[in-house]
């Protein structure tokens, strides 16, 4: 081999254009590009597949439709009611002079609850007295002209004149004398029922007007619940139904009496009222927890809630077919609670529904029963 000529290498290289130099670079940089192409083909071509694991198909359990009862229950708060009660209402104008009772108190029928000084009292006792007077004079003129009319010395149209004075004036008499009896029971007020004085506002010195509310009494006996209801629990509810009633922990049994039909002006409900038995301890006004059955359905066909699946709007399940698979079924909603669906139509009892919830579900899924796999995983233990 011949010895390199150092010196007219240097001076080659030196002798090299800019473009000459830049072109070598090229050619160097494409020919490792095409080795590290090479190298990775070569690592694919000789890299060993790892094998890809079968997925197991979901395991699921089933169930058959089954008839039975839904219930939904709406909570609602209610106010104490007496079952009888009644207001103590003033019907005489002035001061009060005596008052007999105090609020709480228990009182009977007809018993005395305060006195006013009824200023038109006096003024009917004056008019009865004129009264009397008249009829008076008037009968005594009567028995006057009787004499005169016997003897002929007066006509019969003067008699008769005279007889018709004397019942014009009993008329008047009596009309005073009943005002007098009206007027002379308004001065003293007395209970309209037996009960306990709930409310009672009267004090000496007072001035009372006519028509007045002064108290109200709880009758004796038991105690009713009064609440609203809005238009769809309104529909659901009747006469005859249950109510359960709560307060402090302690519940109560009570009856639906009474369901109003006209909504009220003041709240935009339904009114109702429900009789409340052994609730004694409940204070008239307060105000209770009560539940009532705002929709029911009897006897129709249910599932588990959570084996409902939903798509735009539409309700469905998943049914298991004996091949291994399941379909999807579209259905028709009813109630629904808590736990349970009513379904209308598009299921039979003799369906087998799918109760597993799964994302792997879809049209023509295959599947495990939950029954099969418990069986394949103990045969495969035993050996």
């Amino acid at each position: 081999m011949e010895p390199v000529d150092w010196k007219n290498f240097r001076v080659f290289k030196k002798g090299r254009s800019e473009s000459d130099m830049k072109k070598i670079v090229k050619i160097v940089m494409g020919a490792a590009a095409v080795w590290a192409v090479g190298v990775l083909v070569f690592a694919r071509i000789n890299k060993k597949e790892e094998p890809i694991e079968a997925v197991p198909d979901p395991v699921v359990q089933i169930q058959n439709p089954e008839m039975g009862t839904i219930e939904l229950f709406t909570d609602l708060t209610g106010s104490v009611e007496p079952q009888d009660s009644a207001y103590v209402i003033n019907k005489g104008v002035g001061e009060v002079l005596e008052v007999y009772v105090k609020q709480g108190d228990t009182v009977e029928k007809g018993q005395k609850l305060y006195k006013i000084d009824n200023k038109s009292l006096d003024a009917a006792r004056i008019s009865v007295n004129t009264a009397k007077l008249s009829l008076d004079n008037a009968q005594t003129n009567l028995n006057r002209m009787k004499v005169l009319y016997e003897s002929g010395d007066i006509s019969a149209q003067s008699y008769e004149s005279t007889v018709n004075g004397v019942d014009m004036a009993r008329l008047q008499y009596e009309s005073a004398k009943l005002n007098y009896d009206v007027q002379a029971e308004n001065t003293v007020v007395s209970a309209p029922i037996g009960g306990v004085l709930e409310s009672f506002s009267v004090d000496v010195h007072d001035m009372m007007n006519s028509g007045g509310m002064a108290g109200m009494i709880a009758g004796e006996g038991s105690k009713s619940i009064s609440f609203n209801v809005s238009e769809r629990v309104h529909k659901g509810i009747k006469a005859g139904d249950p109510v359960e009633v709560e307060k402090n922990g302690t519940q109560y049994q009570g009856t639906i009496t009474e369901v109003g039909n006209v909504v009220e002006q003041s709240t935009g409900l339904f009114k109702v009222k429900a009789s409340l038995e052994g609730a004694d301890a409940l204070a008239t006004g307060s105000i209770v927890k009560l539940y009532v059955t705002s929709e029911k359905a009897e006897n129709v066909m249910t599932i588990p809630v959570d084996c409902v699946f939903h798509s735009n709007g539409q309700a469905y399940v998943f049914t298991y077919d004996p091949s291994g698979i399941v379909h999807r079924t579209d259905i028709e909603e009813g109630i629904i609670s808590e736990k349970t669906c009513q379904v209308e139509s598009g299921l039979t009892y003799d369906d087998r529904v799918v109760t597993t919830w799964s994302n792997e579900l879809y049209e023509g899924a295959a599947v495990k029963l939950l029954e099969e796999q418990s069986t394949t995983e103990e045969t495969e233990a035993a050996k």
